[in-house]
Order: structure tokens, then C-alpha cells, then sequence
């Protein structure tokens, strides 16, 4: 009998190993947690292989697949696939539908004596059970949002709570206009996927209620499903109070010297460049919105703070620039969209405080 399941909860809980078998072109728009892809098909033959089921159909395709591939295709392919499960026995198996190309590197697997399980109805099947799981498991858990103007040390907070997710986290962004990382973040497949491995893993700890971050409905470039983020939307605010000085550093810390490390690793001796570069792209992306004025006040003086001969004598630029670009941009920005938030404040307070209410709400 064909060793199949579809218990995708048990695979989501544990982040079971995953070896996808579909061509590269597929794995790129979408993937799963924990998923490796070593395909059975690459992309050119893959698109030939389409080409002749719709010409000839299914029996003609499968000839040519076979044809492409060759003795030493598979050899090739069965030996990677060997090579992974020696590292991860414990993994599972599947193609786009779950039918021909699982089935058939199951087959391959079975003649080097292996087992192996793949998934029933394949990514697909996968994916619309996450999605479903994303919209039942927001829709039934009370959330508690966290709110506070810009720097006050939201995500600092959130990462001391067992009962809480990271969308910005999930999203490999820190959801300002500045807020890109080096690396690009997730596809938007990826993130909803990715978003509902933390949805169903947090509903399964049988917390009362989840702690997010007051986010809008995108972050950067990718987007919280509408269903669930009205889901989110449907709970209550707490509102994290930080004195400005304060903010200011916490921002110099995270988008100042953690981003100055983290282009350096990636571009050696160019990356302090590639970073300035970076941060004046964002201040020319809101221009408008700042006014000629401000834009060339805030301009100036990141100018200055990045010509320093010294950190110690560029921090005392930084945190200006910071402190003005948080006083007279973001924070009536934020305190607008508090304003006319339908959200009912049930607590605000500063960092020890609006912690110790959160962790009583668990």
C-alpha cells in the first residue's frame, strides 16, 4: 500500500523535515518550514515535460520526463535524495499535487530500500490547510496588541513573551521606511506559510490570549491576509510608553550599529557605504511627506553623524537626527493612527509595567 498521510498538523508541531521534489522555479515561489529542494525535474525540463502533457498528454509526458532524466539522471537524483534522508529520516515527501513526481521518487527510494512517506494531495493540500488553519485559529483566539510610538521597544518586549509572535520578525522586516534588512525578505507565499506554522504552534500551547505588535496591514513588501488580520484587528490595545531619549537609543542600537554590523558582513569594506546609501534613499522615499524643509534639516545631519571620524563623536549626530526624524514625523503619524484606532485601550504603562500586565495575560 502507498505510504501516504496527511497529517499536517503533527508536521507543523514537530517542523518535520520536508524534501521537495518539485523544479527550483516552484520551490522559489513558495516553500514550507524546514523544506529542502532537490527536485526530480529541473525547470527546463520541467516546462518541457508541460509543454508535451498538453500536446500529447499524460502517458507522452511521462515517456519524456523519462527520456530527460536517463539512467544517470537517476542515479544522480536518488543519490541526493540519499545523502538527505541519512541526515533527516524522519522526513516527508511531496510534489506540487502529491501524485506523479512524490510518487515516482518514492518508488526510486523504495528500490534503494528506503521508505519514505509523502504527503497527501502534495504542497498544495499542505498550503490550503495552513491557510484554513490561519483564518479558524485567528478568528477564535483573543488578541492583545501592542502599541507605542516608534523606537519605544515593542519587539524587545514581545521577545520576552512565551504568548506572543513577531510579525515583523515573521516578515524579515522592521516595518519602517528604513526597516529593510540585507537580505530580502520572505515571498509573500512564504511569510502567509510561515505566519501559520507560528498561528498553529501558538494555538497548541493553550495560551488565552496572543500578544502582536500594532502593525499595519503590510509590512514592507509582504502582507498579512486580509481574514486574519481582521482577525488580529479584533482585540484589544496596550500601549507602551518610552521616553524619547530612550527611543532614540534603542532605534541608534537597531538601525544604527545592528545595521552598520550586518551590511558589513555582507559587503566587507563597502557595506558603511552601501548602508548611507540605503538610509538616504529611504529619507528621499518620504520627502514629500516631510516637507523640503525638515527633508534637508534631516539630511544634513545624517551627513554629519556619517562623516565622523569616530563612533562617539557620529552617535551624538545619530541620536539627533533619530530624535528629530522621530518627533516630527513618525510620531504624528502614530499618534493619529491611535487616535482614530477603533481598538479600546486596556492598559498603558512603561516597559515593566505594560511586561507584567502582558505576562498575566497569558
Amino acid at each position: 500500500m502507498t505510504n501516504v498521510t496527511d497529517d499536517f498538523l503533527s508536521i507543523v508541531l514537530n517542523e518535520t523535515p520536508l524534501l521537495d521534489v518539485r523544479a527550483p522555479v516552484e520551490f522559489e515561489k513558495g516553500k514550507f518550514i524546514n523544506a529542502t529542494n532537490l527536485p526530480i525535474l529541473n525547470d527546463e525540463e520541467r516546462r518541457l515535460v508541460g509543454i508535451r502533457y498538453k500536446e500529447a498528454g499524460n502517458s507522452a509526458a511521462i515517456k519524456l520526463a523519462e527520456s530527460l532524466i536517463q539512467n544517470e539522471g537517476k542515479e544522480k537524483r536518488v543519490h541526493l535524495w540519499q545523502d538527505y534522508l541519512k541526515k533527516n529520516p524522519e522526513a516527508k515527501l511531496y510534489c506540487f499535487r502529491g501524485g506523479q513526481r512524490s510518487g515516482i521518487a518514492q518508488e526510486w527510494l523504495k528500490e534503494s530500500n528506503i521508505d519514505i512517506t509523502r504527503l497527501k494531495g502534495g504542497y498544495k493540500a499542505f498550503r490550503n490547510f495552513l491557510m484554513q488553519q490561519s483564518e479558524d485559529i485567528s478568528a477564535i483566539t483573543p488578541t492583545l496588541i501592542l502599541g507605542g510610538r516608534t523606537g519605544s521597544g515593542k519587539t524587545i518586549l514581545l521577545n520576552k513573551l512565551q504568548n506572543a509572535i513577531d510579525l515583523e520578525g515573521v516578515a524579515h522586516h522592521r516595518g519602517s521606511s528604513f526597516g529593510s534588512f540585507v537580505n530580502a525578505q520572505p515571498s509573500q507565499i512564504d511569510f502567509e506559510n510561515n505566519l501559520a506554522y507560528r498561528l498553529i504552534q501558538f494555538h497548541h500551547k493553550n495560551f488565552t490570549h496572543l500578544v502582536l505588535e500594532h502593525e499595519s496591514h503590510n509590512i514592507g513588501r509582504t502582507f498579512i491576509p486580509k481574514p486574519v488580520y481582521d482577525n488580529f484587528m479584533q482585540g484589544e490595545l496596550v500601549l507602551l510608553q518610552t521616553p524619547i531619549e530612550v527611543r532614540a537609543l534603542i532605534t541608534y542600537e537597531e538601525y544604527v550599529l545592528g545595521a552598520l554590523k550586518e551590511y558589513a558582513l555582507q559587503y566587507g569594506e563597502e557595506g558603511p557605504k552601501k548602508w548611507a546609501q540605503n538610509v538616504q534613499s529611504g529619507l528621499k522615499r518620504i520627502q514629500k511627506r516631510l516637507g523640503n524643509q525638515l527633508y534637508r534639516q534631516l539630511a544634513q545631519l545624517f551627513d554629519k553623524a556619517y562623516s565622523q571620524d569616530t563612533q562617539a563623536e557620529a552617535k551624538t549626530f545619530y541620536l539627533e537626527w533619530i530624535a528629530l526624524l522621530l518627533e516630527r514625523y513618525y510620531d504624528p503619524m502614530y499618534d493619529y493612527q491611535i487616535k482614530k484606532s477603533p481598538l479600546p485601550v486596556v492598559f498603558e504603562g512603561n516597559t515593566i509595567d505594560v511586561l507584567h500586565f502582558l505576562q498575566h495575560q497569558s
